[in-house]
């Protein structure tokens, strides 16, 4: 590792600890946002912020040149009980960093800021724009979406989430849709009423057993979970309505679109989405990005958790430091050699790169 990337993983360590150490759970990231900022100034790279999104340019942007984001987020989810280490505490126990938000996604953040600035005023076939955006872990309105138009165009997005540097082509969606079977109320006792429990029963049992035509080969089939249920007053009347909640986990075989009008359909219930705009994402395989990272013996995947890339509508992919499965767990933790060896493989994989 040369010495300018060594000092660059340190102090993108030692934002990190800072970051940790300072509450941003998802709506309120305004101490981290403003931690990003200060750190981007002090590093004399002009960071621009809408809320608690925060984005810096690189120095010699060429609009004739194609864009590539580098974007991960600063929020976090509330920790559990379960925590035996102080949540904010950012312990460091050997190699170990440990702290709510240092694998999801804090160690990604403050890779590619390092990555950012060590390609800031190089030039290169590309500009790049980092940022680093709020309320990801909600999928919130005041996250990367609020900011994208402000981005202007980009060719490719490198989504920073803990993939162990793998690169995962392709991501699930996410529709959650309510449902609503009507009937008519009546006396249980008698042969009267429509009970829309029944109705939505038959409903539900559609939802569990039908498959999909067309399966993804990196993500599998779409998969429909119905996870809530609601009816009735009382034990001796007849329900006339009945709610009820499905997950539904989309692939790139569908648009949300498609997948909502086969489900209505099927069911006899009135389906309303929650929102439409959480599609599958990916990228193909024969992209140059994903050549270069197979070339650099990076293995590729299909991952089941939704990210920001779900927002994007340009061609992504998921590639950052750490494992999945410390994410939302008690006593989450980073290996600070896993951002060290992230900052090395993100700077490698763009070195020379073209699109």
């Amino acid at each position: 590792m040369s010495e300018l990337i060594a000092q660059l993983s340190e102090e993108a360590i030692g934002l990190l600890i800072q970051l940790i150490k300072t509450q941003s759970f998802s709506r309120e990231e305004a101490g981290t946002a403003d931690i990003l900022a200060h750190f981007l100034a002090q590093h004399a790279i002009p960071a621009q912020r809408r809320g608690n999104n925060v984005w810096a340019i690189s120095r010699n942007f060429d609009p004739q040149k194609p864009t590539i984001l580098l974007n991960s987020h600063h929020d976090t989810v509330k920790p559990g009980v379960a925590w035996t280490y102080p949540p904010l505490g950012a312990v460091l126990e050997g190699d170990k960093l440990i702290g709510l938000g240092s694998n999801d996604a804090g160690a990604s953040a403050v890779s590619l800021l390092a990555v950012f600035r060590y390609f800031y005023d190089r030039p290169q076939a590309f500009n790049l724009i980092c940022a680093i955006t709020a309320e990801e872990e909600i999928s919130g309105a005041n996250g990367i979406k609020s900011i994208l138009p402000e981005l202007g165009n980009i060719d490719l997005g490198i989504v920073g989430e803990p993939t162990g540097m793998d690169a995962a082509v392709a991501e699930k969606g996410l529709l959650v849709l309510d449902g609503v079977a009507r009937g008519r109320t009546g006396h249980a006792a008698r042969n009267e009423g429509d009970n829309a429990l029944y109705k939505a029963l038959d409903d539900i049992n559609w939802l569990r057993s039908y498959q999909f035509p067309k399966v993804s080969p990196l993500l599998g089939p779409v998969k429909m979970t119905v996870t809530q249920i609601s009816a009735g007053t009382q034990h001796n009347v007849v329900p006339d309505e009945c709610r009820y909640v499905v997950d539904v986990r989309p692939t790139e075989c569908y648009s949300n679109e498609e997948i909502l009008a086969i489900i209505r359909a099927n069911v006899q219930a009135e389906i309303t989405p929650r929102s439409t705009h959480l599609q599958s994402s990916g990228i193909v395989l024969t992209h140059p990005l994903v050549r270069k990272a197979v070339a650099m013996g990076k293995m590729t995947y299909g991952s089941p958790t939704l990210s920001d890339q779900a927002l994007m509508r340009f061609t992504t992919l998921k590639m950052g430091p750490g494992d999945s499965a410390r994410s939302h767990a008690p006593d989450e933790f980073i290996l600070l050699s896993e951002i060290r060896s992230g900052i090395a493989d993100y700077i490698e994989l763009l070195t020379d790169f073209e699109l």
